[in-house]
């Protein structure tokens, strides 16, 4: 196989969580005060964490001080209804099987904080599934940040030209190029695929299944 190790972003790749975390910073900011959002803004503020999701969502003239106190907000209500309607995408977790069964390591990188990221992945996918599960923290700057990614590939002993990263976002196209390694665009998810070729995408698959093939003969290798 062209692929020795795969990550995958959450939110909008892995995961549909746009209504959960809409309502939640809805809530969050009808509770400090300022207007709610339209679902339909939401795939282009999710993808760059919690304090990036306020910083867009509030008005222009908020301040950090604003910021903190919705994102102190979120974290409790997302805690009590982070899992009211997500759901892997469909295919994904046949994708991931697959991906498993040909002995590919696969690990998720995400911008939402730790604890939140291992909680998701725990509920949705059987334990064992990945090799490795890292939220935004202490030890994982945010994504574009290749830190995280790149101590995945450290951890897998995988050079980085031997890894796919998929995601759905500029954000993670931009991880994937900055660490090395072969980005590949989640078309179903919250981006389009302009923005995704845009940000160096080699590939955009609409279905989960479009990847393996990708993966076995090493697309976008020179």
């Amino acid at each position: 196989m062209g692929t020795s190790a795969i990550i995958f972003d959450l939110d909008g790749t892995l995961l549909d969580t746009l209504q959960d975390v809409a309502d939640a910073a809805n809530a969050s900011l009808e509770t400090c005060g300022f207007p709610a959002r339209p679902i339909h803004d939401y795939p282009d503020l999710i993808g760059g964490g919690v304090r990036h999701l306020f910083r867009k969502a509030l008005p222009k003239d908020a301040g950090e001080a604003d910021i903190d106190t919705c994102v102190a907000a979120f974290r409790e209500i997302y805690a009590e209804h982070w899992n009211d309607s997500t759901a892997p995408y469909p295919g994904i977790p046949e994708l991931i099987a697959l991906l498993r069964e040909r002995g590919l390591k696969m690990a998720v990188l995400s911008n939402k904080p730790h604890e939140f990221t291992v909680r998701c992945v725990a509920a949705h996918f059987p334990e064992g599934t990945f090799d490795l599960v890292a939220g935004e923290g202490p030890e994982t700057p945010a994504k574009p940040d290749p830190t995280g990614a790149l101590g995945i590939a450290e951890r897998f002993g995988c050079e980085p030209a031997a890894m796919a990263f998929l995601g759905d976002s500029d954000i993670d196209m931009h991880t994937a190029v900055r660490s090395g390694m072969r980005p590949f665009g989640a078309g179903w998810g919250f981006r389009s695929k302009e923005e995704l070729f845009r940000c160096g995408a080699i590939a955009v698959v609409d279905h989960p299944r479009e990847l393996p093939p990708l993966l076995e003969r090493g697309e976008g290798e020179e």
